[in-house]
């Protein structure tokens, strides 16, 4: 199992919009190959600022099968508007198993 991690700034003001559009945004995640599990949380201390936190089976799920689907182009229409600065995504795997 992976985990992806991004940290999500979005522009102030829009994160109504934002939370708005990840709720049409996460159907496209949840049914891609590899997509165990997802969930967004919120920042208590920076309102503006996500956590989005998705499983995948293999880092290739969502290197390749998923950013190189037509579904990214949706969910960079959907989401990406909203990102200042662009988010850094970095991958995890647990050690130990």
């Amino acid at each position: 199992m992976i985990l992806e991690v991004a940290v999500l700034d979005v522009i102030p003001g829009q994160e109504a919009r934002f939370e708005q559009n990840f709720r049409e945004a996460r159907g496209i995640i949840a049914a891609m190959p590899g997509c165990r599990t997802h969930q967004l949380q919120k920042c208590l201390e920076k309102p503006n600022r996500y956590l989005l936190l998705v499983e995948w089976e293999k880092l290739e799920d969502h290197t390749v099968g998923f950013r190189q689907s037509p579904q990214y182009g949706q969910w960079k229409a959907l989401l990406h508007p909203f990102y200042d600065p662009f988010p850094t995504v970095e991958h995890y795997e647990r050690l130990g198993e």
